[in-house]
């Protein structure tokens, strides 16, 4: 029987190869509309969005196929990369006919094409995708001494109790300043290598560690100098030599669309002795920012007058970040940073993002450059302007919030589909090593925790309640639950599976500062920990969950199945986010599998395996070798 999709670009009846393309390949397109239709003509329609050029292509009649005839042809990608939007065009010999887009037939002259990503095949470093990232907000991590803030931009205060809450309450002036600080450090970070390296690690994602006035420190005060109450340049270069020698690699975070307010470029408060932008016209810094007029009214990111926007145009900032002998990209990479996440990279314009990769291409090829990217990558907007981003000058990787977003959905929505959905979209969209690489996470410093998440019934509306909120232990057995399985998706999907610190002991919290607290060292989950060690080591120890295709076993409601697959291993994940027990008959062409979460056995019958699935429970099945 004939299959009932007239174009469906992911079934390689119709378009082949699958998803986006290298600059100057041949893409195969076959449309398959029914016999009874009467069309004797096809072109598919080609627009560019960045060349603005548009082509028609028709498309050559084959004989009828069961009920169906086929209409086929090639086109070639262009040979500069290109995002080519298209859609059909049938029409009879009377001259009647219509067009076939995303949606169907139509014939009301509006369009929703179809996507073809046209990439430039560069090379990225194969050991970010592949490994296990961890992500460290170092002010909240681990201290070993309390630290006297004494003489540091800003006015700090430090708390002398680990265990306390951050503080979430604007000064009297109405603004946020982030000003209090537990004093974690690079040597506390250090020191608890060996406990990452045994979860699993590969990779270290630092949040910002240069000299800041908040402990944040996303704004910036002096791009060349650690912030003191985190060490020095010599602890800085300590860690990242001893995370290599457990095969750990670290990425900092590039803060560099604005600085702070109290910096070393701005100077608005006066704290360091040379002059800043806010002080005199004549500082080396004034051309990095924008006054209306000087010095009152100033570009801000989003508003916020702590943090000045910068000119990324401004030669000065491009030579001092970015192109100098000695600018901040080149300096930390040398000090033995494995690479950079770039903050904000809608503010940043493609031109800047792609001066870094070419600097980093060429003095550091080695090195990883990702990007905070909320949306498909691959479409995003800003600015009105469609961005480059995956297309093989800028960024290897960027941060996967659809992954996060629809994962946690499927999680307390009980639809599978959806999340597959949104995988494959991606997959579809993004060229093969950006989805490869892309940083999978179930929550970062912008998201409330996860456990919360997964497990909170009420949706809390003032912040007093929020920032006091604990999960009842109702609440909290069915969150642990979930997120348990989300876990396992997350190690054994396609990316980089990165944990945000605390996420593997149990922390809770709803949005900044709640979920931001301190690691809670010696009171930890220990059961949830050992989970996330197994399923670290589990993708360390196998190949096809760091290099395995990905392929589609069963996605419909609250059941979820996928397979890892490389020519010598095959491993399926498969989930039930039901609160009821499920059953599945899972295709398994192989011998006996083995749960490799508990060890138990399967026997497949008819090239399947029966499943009996308890309440909210995981499986990774692997085939069992032959003896």
């Amino acid at each position: 029987m004939s299959e009932p999709f007239v174009f469906d670009p992911r079934h390689s009846l119709c378009k082949t190869p699958f998803g986006a393309v290298p600059c100057g390949e041949s893409v195969t397109l076959h449309c398959r509309p029914l016999a009874s239709d009467g069309f004797q003509h096809c072109a598919v329609v080609l627009l560019g969005e960045f060349s603005g050029t548009e082509s028609h292509v028709e498309l050559s009649r084959g004989d009828p196929e069961g009920d169906r005839v086929r209409f086929s042809g090639s086109v070639s990608a262009p040979s500069e990369p290109e995002l080519i939007w298209y859609h059909f065009r049938f029409w009879r010999d009377d001259g009647t006919g219509c067009i076939l887009d995303s949606t169907g037939y139509r014939t009301d002259g509006l369009v929703q094409p179809w996507q073809l990503t046209v990439y430039e095949e560069t090379p990225t470093p194969q050991w970010f995708g592949e490994g296990v990232s961890y992500q460290i907000f170092p002010d909240r991590f681990c201290r070993l001494a309390i630290p006297d803030p004494a003489g540091l931009v800003g006015d700090r205060w430090v708390h002398e109790n680990w265990a306390d809450a951050p503080e979430w309450r604007p000064d009297p002036d109405g603004e946020v300043r982030n000003r209090d600080f537990f004093g974690g450090s690079l040597e506390g970070i250090t020191s608890k290598l060996p406990y990452l390296a045994d979860l699993g690690v590969t990779t270290l994602y630092l949040c910002p560690i240069f000299e800041s006035a908040s402990n944040h420190r996303y704004n910036t005060a002096d791009y060349s100098r650690i912030d003191p109450m985190l060490g020095t340049e010599e602890d800085f270069r300590s860690l990242c030599a001893r995370a290599g020698e457990l095969g750990i690699r670290v990425i900092l975070d590039g803060v560099f669309n604005h600085t702070g307010s109290q910096s070393l470029y701005f100077n608005e408060d006066g704290f360091y002795p040379t002059l800043g932008a806010a002080q005199s016209p004549d500082s080396p810094y004034a051309g990095w920012f924008s006054f209306h007029p000087w010095p009152t009214d100033y570009d801000a990111w989003w508003g916020i007058r702590t943090l000045p926007a910068v000119r990324e145009e401004c030669p000065s900032y491009i030579g001092y970040i970015i192109e100098g002998e000695d600018s901040i990209i080149r300096r930390w990479l040398r000090a033995g940073a494995g690479g950079w996440r770039l903050d904000v990279a809608d503010e940043l314009p493609d031109w800047f993002i792609e001066k870094i990769r070419a600097v980093m291409d060429r003095d550091f090829p080695d090195a990883f450059l990702l990007g905070e990217v909320w949306e498909d990558a691959s479409t995003k907007v800003a600015y009105s302007r469609r961005r480059r981003y995956l297309l093989g000058r800028e960024l290897h990787g960027v941060m996967n919030y659809p992954f996060r977003t629809s994962l946690l959905d499927y999680l307390r929505k009980e639809q599978a589909e959806l999340f597959q959905e949104a995988m494959e979209t991606l997959r579809e969209n993004y060229p093969p090593a950006a989805f490869y690489s892309a940083m999978n996470f179930l929550g970062t410093h912008d998201t409330p925790r996860v456990l919360t998440v997964l497990g909170a019934d009420v949706l809390l509306e003032s912040r007093e309640e929020r920032a006091v909120y604990r999960l009842s232990p109702g609440e909290r057995d069915r969150g642990l639950r979930r997120l348990r399985l989300a876990a396992l998706v997350l190690f054994t999907f396609p990316g980089a599976p990165t944990v945000y610190y605390g996420d593997e002991a149990g922390m809770e919290g709803y949005e900044d500062p709640f979920n931001r607290g301190t690691y809670p060292w010696g009171g930890e989950d220990l059961e949830l920990r050992s989970w996330f060690r197994t399923l670290g080591r589990l993708r360390r120890d196998r190949e096809a969950l760091r290099r395995g295709g990905l392929r589609w076993l069963h996605a419909a409601g609250p059941l979820l199945a996928f397979a890892r697959e490389t020519e010598a291993e095959r491993l399926a994940a498969v989930v039930n986010a039901s609160l009821e027990e499920q059953s599945l008959s899972l295709p398994w062409p192989g011998g006996p599998a083995e749960d490799l979460l508990t060890g138990r056995r399967f026997v497949p019958a008819e090239g399947g395996l029966d499943l009996s699935l308890p309440p909210l429970s995981g499986l990774l099945l692997a085939e069992i070798p032959e003896t």
